[in-house]
């Protein structure tokens, strides 16, 4: 079973699980807009990214479901949901089954309830070692994250409707 758990967002992550082993894992892929330089995502990449790990018939994609978080900006909620709304479109697109799970649900299986957002780099490196160097820096929280997600559905996949 081919497992793609992602971090939406722009500065999100994307991992790919073949059952329990990890097979890949990116950063979410993107590009400057504009005259301002202002991130954007590559929708392009991402197809990419997604299509060369297509496993006929065994493929699910399984994403965070989140939504919008008191403090935020118009402008980066607005980013986040033309992210999120892109994941979606392409998963369509290339007719693979997508799932959703809510922050807490995934945090609470791995015990990261009220914890701080680096104990997911640290919880992810405890169960796959060897990744260790590819999760090395702060910001690959979200490469993290994107592991426990597909993790998480491996794990729970009952739960889930097909």
């Amino acid at each position: 079973m081919r497992i793609i758990g992602i971090d939406p967002g722009l500065s999100g992550g994307i991992a790919v699980l073949d059952d329990l082993k990890i097979f890949d894992m990116f950063d979410m892929p993107i590009m400057s807009e504009g005259k301002k330089n202002k991130n954007q995502l590559n929708s392009a990449q991402l197809v990419n990214i997604i299509k060369k790990h297509i496993v006929s018939g065994n493929t699910f994609v399984i994403v965070e479901q989140v939504s919008a978080m008191p403090g935020q900006g118009v402008t980066s909620m607005f980013n986040f949901g033309q992210t999120f709304g892109s994941i979606k479109g392409i998963c369509a697109a290339l007719n693979l089954p997508i799932f959703y799970v809510r922050p807490t649900k995934w945090k609470k299986h791995f015990e990261l309830i009220n914890s701080s957002k680096d104990a997911s780099r640290t919880k992810a490196i405890e169960m796959y070692p060897h990744i260790s160097p590819r999760l090395s820096r702060k910001k690959d929280v979200n490469k993290a994250d994107a592991i426990l997600i597909a993790r998480y559905f491996r794990d729970c996949r009952a739960q889930f409707n097909e």
